[in-house]
């Protein structure tokens, strides 16, 4: 092949309690791109997506500083051509740096033979993550290049496990019209953690994917508080804790914010609590005139796939 087609999926971070370790993929919306072989060395990047704020400096791109490391990896003397056709909004809180990461290594992985692992493509999209965040970390870019639930059991070594989850378990989502940029949402957080909080918040990771694992939604539900980046973040989205109530009275298991915000998503049963929970979230920022987005999906189990 000489050229690819893909999309990679968005993704929520987080879950509430589990802070860089659990995350799962969605359906929609995601990122799409055209990967090309070329004969110049280097990457170039096209954006044809609606959102002209995407660098076209490789170095300074989700997907293109992965790509490089891709090609120095396999010692190819040639070079590629990434066009953007289709993006997630920026700073959304859903993964858009982590798709773009995922699409690009998952292309190239394709176009090349596979050559790498499903655990060295995280490692390469990691290096996509870091541009936009300044850190290291996988609980976007790994359900968005693998689908489905999954823990981040370590970092060093990488270890991903994919966790079972209730078939009817639905996602609902609200994304205000408002940008937090995942390195300035780091900063916020604290240095230091009060022993007792951490305590409460292994229990809550745990009670989490026990309930996943046994389709106890009430656990899940229950094990969804996070007592330690919460009550930080929450002052980075306006009106988080309204929104927040009004998903918990619109039938959402557990209510947070997605990855580095603004978007805040529930975990519902079934697609009717997860319609009627989005539709509540959607309406509190609306009447305080924040034009909003919201999205309804299940569990992604595929990740990344090629479109052509």
């Amino acid at each position: 092949m000489k050229n690819i087609k893909v999309f990679a999926p968005a993704s929520v971070a987080n879950v509430g309690c589990g802070f860089d370790v659990l995350g799962f993929a969605l359906e929609n919306p995601g990122d799409e791109l055209i990967l090309r072989k070329k004969k110049s060395k280097g990457i170039n990047i096209i954006n044809r997506s609606s959102y002209n704020s995407i660098s076209l400096d490789p170095e300074k791109n989700c997907a293109g500083k992965p790509l490089l490391s891709f090609l120095r990896r396999i010692h190819y003397s040639e070079g590629l051509e990434v066009t953007f056709t289709r993006k997630i909004k920026p700073r959304s809180g859903i993964g858009s740096s982590a798709a773009s990461a995922a699409a690009s290594v998952f292309a190239a992985n394709e176009l090349f033979g596979k050559p790498f692992s499903g655990k060295e493509l995280v490692e390469l999209g990691m290096i996509g993550e870091s541009v936009a965040s300044g850190s290291f970390h996988a609980d976007n870019v790994a359900p968005s290049l693998l689908g489905g639930f999954l823990l981040i059991r370590s970092y060093t070594p990488l270890d991903v496990v994919k966790l079972s989850h209730p078939e009817n378990l639905y996602c609902a989502l609200a994304h205000p019209d408002i940008e937090i940029k995942t390195m300035d949402a780091r900063k916020v957080l604290k240095k230091v953690v009060d022993f007792k909080k951490a305590i409460t918040q292994w229990g809550n990771v745990a009670g989490l994917i026990a309930g996943l694992g046994s389709s106890d939604f009430s656990l899940i539900g229950r094990s969804m508080e996070d007592v330690i980046v919460e009550p930080v973040r929450a002052a980075l989205i306006p009106h988080y804790f309204a929104v927040k109530k009004s998903a918990m009275k619109n039938g959402a298991l557990g209510c947070a914010i997605s990855g580095s915000g603004p978007t805040v998503f529930a975990l519902c049963d079934g697609f009717d609590n997860a319609e009627k929970a989005s539709r509540a979230m959607q309406q509190v920022f609306l009447k305080k005139n924040i034009s909003c987005d919201r999205y309804v999906s299940k569990i992604n189990p595929h990740g990344a796939i090629i479109l052509n």
